[in-house]
């Protein structure tokens, strides 16, 4: 990577990271501010949902008001409107506003996050997009860990400290963005696939992508009352929940490499026995310090690999002019799993208390499981001809952006060999001969268009009736 474009690329990162940090810490924030307001899990779960709806209304409609605007000032709009939400929740607490201001405030973050994804990945080619991604990842991953162990530190602060903590960052994220003296990219919106059309492309993305979605916004947004609930200090909740960040940030490249040399549906099969394995253990093992921290590490490298396999698993399946479209309709089906996570969950906290939290996580280990073996043994996977890409699930553009050239020329290459492999019955398999072919008998020869003739030339070059 040239320096010139590392330094087009620093700006954005820059600003992700400091926007990340406020952003990282704050859904565990609501969600302990809230219990300690003495609301239930029923009332935290439907605020906590209110984030991920803006986020799947943001994923849809904020690319138009990006291409009208530019990427330069709709980042300081968004972050300025992010700013905003979290100072008005510092100043009182109810959950009919912070259901409205956590909406808006999903909206905007999402376009945070358009902005940057489409900055970076329209900066360079399709050979250093790979690495720009990566750094990507680990801005946001990195900014996640230090703002969950900040949270002890701001709360110690006051009541209203850490709202103030994370406005000012958000409003610091602004400054790299609005410095830099660049023309930014533009970007053409595209309309995702409907539900419908998934489902019948790929059963197995869709629930692997709605899956997901259901498992992390649990993770985000009801693990720290569970940890709250069980005895832990602020402090100490911020401190697991970077655990269960870093576990994502480091399980999830070798899980996806594991991926490109297996069956994708029978990593998806292991994916979904492990989270339920490891949500048996946080029921029945006796908890202690590491014991926790090592469940809660290994529960977020298995969660939160789920969604690029899956859709790993989809590029596998897709048609090549199908590919973009596909990945931004298994972004909305994760969006629309994040936001019915937290109603659905909540309640069997309410009911079978705080361990219920990890019965809901068994219990949709076992589903996806059973789904995932049924397809399997309905219609087994392919050979994986689509590379594995670590990721988070991003904007409508970042997904649009992300699919490489790999990606549709390995969709390309399997559509190609199922069509060969249609067309074997009817070709006459070329026997060997001893001399030329009878005149009525016709020869067969099989070439490869890139293999060299002797004297230099590719095969592709020779005559018609040399092919014959």
């Amino acid at each position: 990577m040239s320096r010139q474009l590392l330094a087009m690329a620093l700006a954005p990162l820059l600003g992700l990271f400091i926007l990340g940090i406020g952003n990282g810490f704050l859904a565990t924030l609501i969600t302990l501010r809230l219990d300690a307001a003495g609301e239930s899990p029923v009332v935290i779960g439907w605020v906590s949902s209110a984030y991920f709806i803006g986020l799947a209304l943001g994923a849809m409609f904020n690319d138009r008001l990006l291409l009208r605007i530019g990427h330069i000032r709709a980042y300081g709009s968004f972050a300025s409107l992010v700013a905003v939400t979290v100072l008005l929740q510092g100043l009182w607490l109810d959950p009919v506003s912070w259901f409205g201001l956590r909406l808006i405030g999903g909206w905007a973050t999402v376009g945070v996050y358009l902005v940057i994804e489409s900055w970076l990945l329209t900066s360079g080619d399709q050979k250093v997009r790979g690495r720009l991604l990566a750094l990507y990842m680990i801005s946001l991953y990195a900014a996640g860990v230090l703002g969950q162990l900040l949270l002890g530190v701001t709360d110690a602060m006051g009541v209203t400290a850490p709202f103030m903590v994370i406005g000012m960052l958000a409003s610091l994220s602004v400054l790299p963005m609005a410095m830099i003296p660049r023309v930014s990219p533009l970007i053409e919106h595209a309309e995702p696939l409907s539900p419908v059309r998934l489902i019948t492309l790929t059963p197995t993305g869709v629930m692997g992508s709605f899956g997901s979605g259901l498992a992390v916004a649990a993770v985000y947004t009801l693990l720290p009352l569970y940890l709250q609930r069980v005895g832990l200090t602020v402090n100490q909740i911020g401190q697991m929940m970077a655990v269960v960040i870093l576990g994502a940030m480091l399980l999830q490249y070798p899980i996806g490499r594991w991926s490109d040399r297996h069956d994708r549906q029978m990593v998806l099969i292991l994916i979904g026995a492990f989270c339920t394995l490891i949500s048996a253990g946080m029921l029945l093992l006796p908890l202690n310090t590491w014991i926790l921290a090592g469940l809660l590490f290994m529960l977020g490298g298995g969660v939160f690999a789920l969604y690029p396999v899956a859709v790993s698993h989809a590029a596998d399946r897709a048609p090549a002019g199908a590919l973009v479209r596909m990945s931004q309709g298994l972004l909305l089906i994760n969006a629309i799993g994040s936001t019915v996570s937290p109603p659905l969950v909540s309640p069997i906290m309410a009911a079978v208390g705080d361990a219920g939290l990890f019965w809901a996580f068994g219990g949709l280990g076992i589903g996806l499981v059973a789904f995932f073996g049924w397809r399997r043994s309905v219609r087994p996977a392919p050979l994986p001809v689509a590379p594995f890409a670590p990721s988070t699930p991003m904007s409508s553009a970042g997904a649009e952006l992300v699919v490489t050239e790999e990606l549709i020329q390995g969709a390309t290459e399997h559509e190609h060999m199922e069509d060969l492999s249609s067309a074997v019955p009817e070709v006459e398999v070329a026997r060997p001969m001893v001399g030329p072919p009878p005149p009525d008998e016709p020869h067969i020869v099989y070439y490869d268009e890139d293999a060299m003739e002797p004297d230099g030339q590719t095969l592709a070059e020779t005559s018609d009736n040399d092919r014959r």
